[in-house]
């Protein structure tokens, strides 16, 4: 099992922006091979932003990786950024692979 995780510092006033636009964003995550689920975060504010985690679950990190790779990436990477000021920078990625699942 392989863990995506994007980790977003949003403006606090443009929270409800930012959950609007994942919420209308297509995916297209389930024409992958390997795509196990999709998981938004929003977590407490810190420095002046609320911290946010897109969490995806792959069978394995070359599935992961096939997915950047794919047209089903570039469809959903194709559908326009947020809006100016609603982040606090690009997400920072951070990829987990399990060593214990129970």
């Amino acid at each position: 099992m392989y863990l995506a995780m994007n980790h977003f510092r949003v403006t606090p006033d443009r929270a409800a922006d930012f959950e609007t636009a994942w919420r209308e964003r297509e995916t297209f995550l389930d024409e992958v091979p390997g795509f196990v689920s999709f998981h938004m975060l929003r977590g407490p504010e810190e420095d002046g932003a609320v911290l946010y985690a897109s969490h995806t679950v792959w069978d394995s990190e070359d599935a992961f990786v096939a997915w950047t790779k794919s047209e089903a990436f570039r469809k959903a990477h194709a559908q326009g950024r947020l809006p100016s000021g609603v982040t606090n920078g690009p997400p920072k990625l951070y990829g987990w692979t399990a060593f214990l699942d129970r």
